[in-house]
Protein backbone atom coordinates (compact mmCIF):
# COMPACT_ATOMS: atom_id res chain seq x y z
CA UNK A 1 0.00 0.00 0.00
CA UNK A 2 0.92 3.70 -1.08
CA UNK A 3 2.07 5.45 2.13
CA UNK A 4 0.17 9.05 2.37
CA UNK A 5 1.57 11.76 0.69
CA UNK A 6 3.33 14.36 3.08
CA UNK A 7 1.21 17.45 4.40
CA UNK A 8 4.05 19.94 5.55
CA UNK A 9 1.30 21.54 6.95
CA UNK A 10 -0.23 18.94 8.97
CA UNK A 11 0.13 18.42 12.93
CA UNK A 12 -1.83 15.71 13.73
CA UNK A 13 -0.42 13.92 16.69
CA UNK A 14 1.66 17.59 17.24
CA UNK A 15 1.33 19.15 21.06
CA UNK A 16 0.82 22.96 21.29
CA UNK A 17 0.34 25.16 24.14
CA UNK A 18 -0.44 28.70 23.65
CA UNK A 19 -0.45 31.06 26.88
CA UNK A 20 -3.62 33.81 26.81
CA UNK A 21 -5.33 30.95 24.58
CA UNK A 22 -9.13 31.69 25.69
CA UNK A 23 -9.80 34.61 23.98
CA UNK A 24 -8.65 37.55 21.22
CA UNK A 25 -5.47 36.39 18.90
CA UNK A 26 -4.45 33.64 21.06
CA UNK A 27 -7.56 31.81 20.90
CA UNK A 28 -7.98 32.60 17.06
CA UNK A 29 -4.21 30.46 16.50
CA UNK A 30 -4.94 27.72 19.07
CA UNK A 31 -8.05 27.04 16.72
CA UNK A 32 -5.81 27.11 13.69
CA UNK A 33 -3.35 24.86 14.89
CA UNK A 34 -6.46 22.15 16.28
CA UNK A 35 -8.09 22.61 12.56
CA UNK A 36 -4.45 21.49 11.18
CA UNK A 37 -4.16 18.53 13.65
CA UNK A 38 -2.74 19.37 16.87
CA UNK A 39 -3.57 19.18 20.50
CA UNK A 40 -3.66 22.04 22.26
CA UNK A 41 -3.00 23.34 26.15
CA UNK A 42 -4.29 26.59 26.57
CA UNK A 43 -2.38 28.33 29.58
CA UNK A 44 -4.06 30.91 30.93
CA UNK A 45 -4.97 32.76 34.41
CA UNK A 46 -9.16 32.92 33.59
CA UNK A 47 -10.02 29.24 34.15
CA UNK A 48 -13.85 30.34 33.68
CA UNK A 49 -12.80 32.02 29.93
CA UNK A 50 -10.50 29.03 29.35
CA UNK A 51 -13.67 26.54 30.19
CA UNK A 52 -15.05 28.22 26.81
CA UNK A 53 -11.82 28.10 24.80
CA UNK A 54 -11.49 24.21 25.09
CA UNK A 55 -14.76 23.42 24.31
CA UNK A 56 -14.29 25.01 20.88
CA UNK A 57 -10.58 23.67 20.77
CA UNK A 58 -12.37 20.05 21.31
CA UNK A 59 -15.31 20.77 18.85
CA UNK A 60 -13.17 20.78 16.23
CA UNK A 61 -11.68 16.94 16.76
CA UNK A 62 -8.78 17.35 18.63
CA UNK A 63 -7.92 16.99 22.40
CA UNK A 64 -7.79 20.14 24.27
CA UNK A 65 -6.85 21.13 28.07
CA UNK A 66 -6.65 24.12 30.51
CA UNK A 67 -3.92 24.91 32.46
CA UNK A 68 -4.02 27.81 34.95
CA UNK A 69 -0.52 29.70 34.72
CA UNK A 70 0.99 33.33 35.24
CA UNK A 71 3.61 33.54 32.79
CA UNK A 72 5.42 36.05 35.05
CA UNK A 73 5.80 33.31 38.02
CA UNK A 74 8.53 30.81 37.06
CA UNK A 75 7.14 28.16 39.31
CA UNK A 76 3.89 28.56 37.57
CA UNK A 77 5.11 28.28 34.23
CA UNK A 78 7.07 25.33 34.96
CA UNK A 79 4.43 23.67 36.23
CA UNK A 80 2.12 24.43 33.66
CA UNK A 81 4.66 22.88 30.90
CA UNK A 82 4.75 19.84 32.86
CA UNK A 83 0.95 19.66 33.23
CA UNK A 84 1.51 19.42 29.28
CA UNK A 85 3.46 16.78 29.20
CA UNK A 86 1.80 14.75 31.73
CA UNK A 87 -1.14 15.30 29.78
CA UNK A 88 0.02 14.78 26.51
CA UNK A 89 3.29 12.81 26.20
CA UNK A 90 5.48 15.78 25.03
CA UNK A 91 5.52 19.35 23.73
CA UNK A 92 6.13 20.24 19.75
CA UNK A 93 4.80 23.51 19.42
CA UNK A 94 4.80 26.58 22.31
CA UNK A 95 3.12 30.30 21.11
CA UNK A 96 3.98 32.99 23.38
CA UNK A 97 0.82 35.43 23.45
CA UNK A 98 -0.15 36.88 26.64
CA UNK A 99 0.18 40.16 27.07
CA UNK A 100 -0.90 43.52 28.95
CA UNK A 101 -0.87 46.72 27.95
CA UNK A 102 -0.55 50.37 29.81
CA UNK A 103 -1.21 53.86 28.61
CA UNK A 104 0.25 56.57 29.74
CA UNK A 105 2.97 59.07 28.60
CA UNK A 106 6.68 57.83 29.94
CA UNK A 107 6.40 60.19 33.13
CA UNK A 108 3.68 59.45 34.09
CA UNK A 109 4.08 55.55 34.51
CA UNK A 110 5.01 54.04 37.76
CA UNK A 111 7.55 51.58 38.27
CA UNK A 112 5.32 49.25 39.07
CA UNK A 113 3.14 49.77 35.57
CA UNK A 114 6.40 49.36 33.60
CA UNK A 115 7.55 46.41 35.47
CA UNK A 116 3.84 44.68 34.87
CA UNK A 117 4.13 45.31 31.31
CA UNK A 118 7.65 44.13 30.89
CA UNK A 119 7.19 41.44 33.02
CA UNK A 120 4.05 39.41 31.25
CA UNK A 121 5.12 40.91 27.68
CA UNK A 122 8.58 40.16 27.89
CA UNK A 123 10.34 37.90 30.90
CA UNK A 124 7.19 35.75 30.80
CA UNK A 125 8.14 35.18 26.79
CA UNK A 126 11.52 33.93 28.61
CA UNK A 127 10.10 32.14 30.98
CA UNK A 128 7.72 29.51 28.89
CA UNK A 129 10.58 29.50 26.41
CA UNK A 130 13.20 28.24 28.53
CA UNK A 131 11.13 25.39 30.51
CA UNK A 132 9.50 24.48 27.11
CA UNK A 133 13.19 23.64 25.37
CA UNK A 134 14.56 20.74 27.08
CA UNK A 135 10.93 18.91 26.51
CA UNK A 136 10.96 19.86 22.46
CA UNK A 137 14.92 18.68 22.86
CA UNK A 138 13.64 15.60 23.86
CA UNK A 139 11.02 15.70 20.83
CA UNK A 140 14.19 16.32 18.63
CA UNK A 141 13.01 19.66 17.75
CA UNK A 142 10.33 22.17 18.40
CA UNK A 143 8.54 25.44 16.74
CA UNK A 144 8.84 28.57 19.33
CA UNK A 145 6.06 31.25 17.97
CA UNK A 146 6.48 34.51 20.11
CA UNK A 147 3.38 37.38 19.17
CA UNK A 148 5.35 40.78 19.07
CA UNK A 149 3.56 43.79 18.04
CA UNK A 150 3.53 46.60 14.75
CA UNK A 151 4.70 48.26 18.08
CA UNK A 152 8.10 45.73 17.58
CA UNK A 153 8.45 48.02 15.11
CA UNK A 154 6.83 51.47 15.60
CA UNK A 155 6.80 53.70 18.67
CA UNK A 156 3.79 55.45 20.69
CA UNK A 157 4.14 58.05 22.88
CA UNK A 158 1.84 56.20 25.30
CA UNK A 159 3.06 52.76 24.88
CA UNK A 160 6.30 52.88 25.96
CA UNK A 161 6.75 50.18 28.24
CA UNK A 162 4.83 47.75 25.51
CA UNK A 163 6.68 49.30 22.64
CA UNK A 164 9.93 48.67 24.44
CA UNK A 165 8.86 44.98 26.23
CA UNK A 166 7.24 43.74 21.93
CA UNK A 167 10.94 45.07 20.89
CA UNK A 168 12.42 42.98 22.85
CA UNK A 169 10.39 39.64 22.04
CA UNK A 170 11.67 40.36 18.41
CA UNK A 171 15.88 40.22 19.51
CA UNK A 172 14.86 37.43 21.92
CA UNK A 173 13.07 35.47 19.54
CA UNK A 174 16.69 35.59 16.94
CA UNK A 175 18.99 35.20 20.17
CA UNK A 176 16.67 32.06 20.80
CA UNK A 177 16.80 31.10 16.77
CA UNK A 178 20.30 31.28 17.06
CA UNK A 179 20.86 29.22 20.04
CA UNK A 180 18.62 26.66 19.43
CA UNK A 181 19.16 25.97 15.61
CA UNK A 182 21.34 22.81 16.34
CA UNK A 183 18.67 21.39 18.61
CA UNK A 184 16.29 21.48 15.33
CA UNK A 185 13.97 23.95 17.37
CA UNK A 186 12.95 26.99 14.98
CA UNK A 187 11.67 30.43 16.78
CA UNK A 188 9.78 32.93 14.98
CA UNK A 189 7.45 35.81 15.76
CA UNK A 190 4.41 37.46 14.29
CA UNK A 191 4.00 40.68 14.69
CA UNK A 192 0.10 41.36 14.43
CA UNK A 193 -1.81 44.53 13.53
CA UNK A 194 -4.70 45.96 14.01
CA UNK A 195 -6.86 42.84 14.77
CA UNK A 196 -10.68 43.27 16.19
CA UNK A 197 -10.34 42.22 19.53
CA UNK A 198 -11.70 43.22 23.11
CA UNK A 199 -9.13 45.35 23.36
CA UNK A 200 -9.48 47.22 20.43
CA UNK A 201 -13.26 47.17 20.26
CA UNK A 202 -12.59 49.52 23.02
CA UNK A 203 -11.28 51.90 20.66
CA UNK A 204 -13.81 51.82 18.14
CA UNK A 205 -16.42 53.20 20.45
CA UNK A 206 -14.29 55.76 22.45
CA UNK A 207 -12.20 56.93 19.80
CA UNK A 208 -13.82 56.40 16.27
CA UNK A 209 -11.53 59.26 14.82
CA UNK A 210 -8.37 57.57 15.85
CA UNK A 211 -10.28 54.10 14.47
CA UNK A 212 -10.73 55.37 11.09
CA UNK A 213 -7.57 56.85 10.84
CA UNK A 214 -6.27 53.42 11.84
CA UNK A 215 -8.39 51.96 8.92
CA UNK A 216 -7.31 54.61 6.04
CA UNK A 217 -3.99 54.18 6.95
CA UNK A 218 -4.28 50.50 6.18
CA UNK A 219 -4.20 49.47 2.70
CA UNK A 220 -6.43 46.69 3.26
CA UNK A 221 -8.75 49.08 5.09
CA UNK A 222 -9.97 47.43 8.18
CA UNK A 223 -8.90 45.69 11.25
CA UNK A 224 -8.02 42.11 11.16
CA UNK A 225 -9.61 39.35 12.82
CA UNK A 226 -7.82 36.56 15.19
CA UNK A 227 -7.77 34.00 12.92
CA UNK A 228 -6.50 35.89 10.44
CA UNK A 229 -3.08 35.31 12.50
CA UNK A 230 -4.01 31.50 12.20
CA UNK A 231 -2.52 30.91 8.68
CA UNK A 232 0.96 32.20 9.67
CA UNK A 233 0.87 30.81 13.04
CA UNK A 234 0.08 27.11 10.84
CA UNK A 235 2.90 28.00 9.09
CA UNK A 236 5.73 28.21 11.61
CA UNK A 237 4.56 25.83 13.75
CA UNK A 238 4.46 23.05 10.91
CA UNK A 239 7.22 21.16 8.77
CA UNK A 240 6.81 24.21 5.88
CA UNK A 241 8.89 26.52 7.93
CA UNK A 242 11.87 24.14 9.26
CA UNK A 243 14.10 26.36 7.16
CA UNK A 244 12.43 29.64 8.77
CA UNK A 245 14.08 30.89 12.06
CA UNK A 246 14.65 34.03 13.83
CA UNK A 247 12.24 36.00 11.53
CA UNK A 248 9.66 38.22 12.52
CA UNK A 249 6.29 38.06 10.32
CA UNK A 250 3.86 41.19 10.31
CA UNK A 251 0.33 40.34 10.05
CA UNK A 252 -0.98 43.73 9.71
CA UNK A 253 -2.62 44.32 6.41
CA UNK A 254 -0.27 45.83 5.21
CA UNK A 255 0.08 48.88 7.39
CA UNK A 256 3.83 48.68 8.62
CA UNK A 257 4.93 49.35 4.89
CA UNK A 258 2.64 52.67 5.17
CA UNK A 259 5.34 55.66 5.53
Amino acid sequence: MASAPFDPFNLKGKVALVTGGNGGIGKGIALGLARAGANVAVAARNQDKSAGAVAELEAVGVEAISISCDVTDGSAVSAAVADCVERFGGLDIVVNNSGVNVRKLPQELSLEEWQTVVDVNLTGVFLMSQAAYPEMVKRGGGKVINIGSMMSIFANETLSPYSASKGGVVQFTKACAAAWAKDNIQVNSILPGWITTDMTDVLRVNSPERYRTIVERTPVKRFGTPDELAGTAVFLATAASDFVTGTAIPVDGGYSIQS
